[in-house]
């Protein structure tokens, strides 16, 4: 699946994707009132308009980018209605041809991670037949609670061809509460081991010169991400943070190995809340996918800048 990634963003020469994180405060208020006309003020409208509000995104970007990455903790805010719009999101994404990333950030004992593997990135199997739940390309996984939380999905990225992103130095400000403290006998960093254990679980799904598990590290900390690339030579990094997080292009050349391949960075109300943004004023709430588009390109303006 990563061969895929990487094919999507050498076509599109932008290694970047875009975070579908809706929320009341990013949706126009004239396209929530559209749905609230028709059904009222219920967890049923605000999915319809997640939906639309989402389609319009895409279709103002999909030609751009590579990739898409619904946090589905947004959608969850809205109970079953918000889960049916994130998966209709995921379906239309994949229809536009664009690389899907789940930001679930699952990750429990063997058992519940087996079941969150098989729902996000693989199959459920009832009876004679099997369905993908919600059919992601990737998802993100918190490895924090061990191997044994993250080898299911490693075992369903290799039956379905899928992969995963395992988060190892997250772009929150308390991310170094835990991630940061020094373990073991030569005091390192528990980033670094949470990195090499990537690198390991890796080597058991490569496909072609990177593997199929990635990892997570924030683009508000480069330095802490030059240590990292080092130790994770073959695996795709996506790079939260970018833009709303306060990084820009001149962070994120670390994340890339010399090829200038092995990173991906996201940017989510950046894009999806640019008309909200006085640099995007002009357009105006009832453009707010031209002005989403219009954020990209001056990402992808940004970031060619900055790592060439």
């Amino acid at each position: 699946m990563i061969q895929k990634l990487i094919d999507k963003i050498e076509q599109t020469e932008a290694p970047i994707v875009v975070g579908l994180d809706p929320t009341l405060a990013i949706i126009p208020q004239s396209l929530q009132k559209k749905y609230y006309n028709q059904t009222g003020e219920t967890l049923e409208s605000v999915g319809e308009a997640i939906l639309s509000f989402n389609r319009a995104i895409v279709d103002a970007v999909c030609d751009l980018i590579p990739a898409v990455k619904p946090q589905i903790a947004m959608y969850e805010a809205f109970g079953i209605p918000g889960l049916i719009a994130y998966r209709q999101t995921v379906e239309y994404c994949r229809d536009k041809g664009l690389v899907v990333i789940g930001d679930a950030k699952r990750g429990d004992i063997g058992s519940t991670s087996a079941a969150y593997a098989d729902a996000h990135i693989g199959r459920t199997v009832i009876g004679e037949r099997s369905y993908q739940a919600f059919n992601e390309d990737f998802v993100t996984v918190n490895p924090y609670l061990g191997s044994d939380g993250v080898r299911p999905f490693i075992e369903v990225c290799q039956k379905e061809d899928r992969g995963i992103f395992v988060l190892v130095k997250t772009s929150n400000p308390s991310s170094g509460e835990f991630q940061d403290q020094l373990v073991g006998d030569e005091k390192r960093p528990l980033y670094e081991l949470v990195a090499e254990k990537v690198a390991a679980w890796g080597a058991e799904s490569m496909d072609g010169d990177y593997s199929n598990v990635g990892a997570v590290v924030g683009a508000t900390y480069p330095e802490m991400a030059a240590e990292i690339r080092k130790l994770i030579p073959q695996a795709y990094i996506l790079v939260p943070g970018y833009g709303a997080q306060g990084a820009s292009g001149k962070d994120l050349k670390a994340f890339f190995n010399a090829d200038g391949k092995g990173a991906i960075v996201n940017s989510s109300r950046g894009i999806i809340a640019a008309y909200q943004n006085e640099k995007y004023a002009k357009f105006g709430e009832a453009n707010y996918a031209q002005a989403s588009r219009q954020a990209v390109l001056d990402m992808i303006d940004d970031i060619r800048g900055a790592i060439g």
